[in-house]
């Protein structure tokens, strides 16, 4: 869902490196923030296993290279085409209802990778800019403004959300796998704005932050982080994380393995698979979550599943068990809950967006 420069991980770089792009390493696999559970997927439809009780349908059919989502105030879905290499369906598509057609809405971007509306105008995040687009007349917008140039110059620029504080973040993945970047923009969740002004770091030295959301009511950050891919048999998995204004992830000589170049650096809340590509992020809760707990369901788009980290509260914030919890998408990336508390998948690779709910 997560894409020429590095996207989703550095999407380009991907796709370029056997498609293990957006994937990196993390925190050592010993960690104790990410306890793992096994638990039985069986068939729900469609084609995909997951946990009992839970049923899957096809919502609709967008293009391939589908990479992210954001639903519209009137409830519309929204997505992005981002192909990395091969950029033919690169643009922004609404999908008006259930099982209608994607309508390409807006051509001319590089690896679109965030999508947000506020105050009537879609915020469109693609490589090395920021653009509003306003005055939808049902089939194009009539006006596009440029809000941020950069922050990082041919910069892959991932997620947007709007926090509560009415600014935007953005991450912005840094332009080299283990290099030190110039720019403290590079490797780094942005805020600015609306406007665009106000630029400034919310948090650094992350690798590839891609899949950005708050907890509900609140202004807790979790954030997908796809890590170093040079580390060999040392490469650990890739990160859910609790991020908080000001910190600083240790990127690139820190990445979970203690010693004193971590010293400082926080802990992720839960350990995913090496090589993940971990993508998009979604806060479930109730029927989609054991126990109604709530729970983050992660896209690893190179593994080909959608991984479900049970959420416990801890002294420093949260502690994850991790366990699967849908197969049978081939690249997963774009994942949002809709107002219906169903989970909207997307498959980068088909196009394909299935509907996952109680049964």
């Amino acid at each position: 869902m997560a894409p020429a420069v590095t996207a989703v991980r550095s999407l380009a770089l991907i796709l370029a490196a056997s498609l293990l792009a957006l994937a990196g390493c993390g925190s050592s696999g010993s960690s104790s923030a990410a306890k793992r559970s096994s638990s039985a997927l069986v068939a729900i439809g469609a084609g995909l296993d997951g946990p009992s009780g839970l049923h899957a349908s096809v919502y609709a059919h967008g293009p391939a290279t589908t990479a992210t989502f954001a639903f519209d105030p009137q409830g519309r879905l929204w997505l992005s085409a981002a192909g990395l290499e091969t950029h033919t369906n690169d643009g922004v598509y609404l999908i008006s209802k259930p099982g209608a057609p994607g309508l390409k809405v807006i051509s001319g971007l590089d690896d679109p990778l965030g999508l947000a509306w506020y105050r009537g105008r879609l915020y469109v995040a693609s490589v090395g800019r920021v653009d509003a687009f306003g005055g939808f007349d049902g089939t194009r917008f009539t006006t596009r403004t440029e809000v941020l140039r950069g922050p990082v110059a041919g910069g892959e620029n991932n997620n947007l959300v709007l926090a509560p504080s009415g600014r935007f973040l953005m991450g912005v993945t840094a332009t080299c796998d283990h290099c030190t970047p110039t720019s403290r923009y590079s490797g780094a969740i942005v805020s600015f704005l609306p406007s665009g002004s106000g630029l400034d770091v919310y948090a650094g030295r992350i690798r590839a932050p891609v899949g950005l959301t708050f907890v509900p009511g609140t202004s807790e950050l979790f954030t997908t982080m796809n890590q170093r891919d040079d580390l060999g048999v040392r490469t650990p998995g890739d990160w859910l994380a609790l991020v908080r204004e000001g910190q600083s992830w240790g990127f690139p000589d820190c990445y979970g393995q203690g010693g004193a170049v971590c010293d400082g650096v926080p802990q992720p809340v839960a350990v995913l698979d090496p090589h993940a590509a971990v993508g998009g992020v979604a806060i479930v809760s109730g029927a989609l979550s054991p126990g109604s707990a709530t729970s983050a369901i992660v896209a690893e788009w190179q593994t080909g599943k959608l991984q479900r980290i049970a959420l416990t509260r801890s002294a420093g914030g949260y502690a994850g068990t991790v366990a699967p919890f849908v197969t049978g998408i081939k690249k997963p990336l774009a994942v949002i809950l809709a107002s219906d508390h169903s989970l909207l998948l997307g498959d980068w690779e088909t196009g394909t967006i299935y509907r996952v709910a109680s049964g």
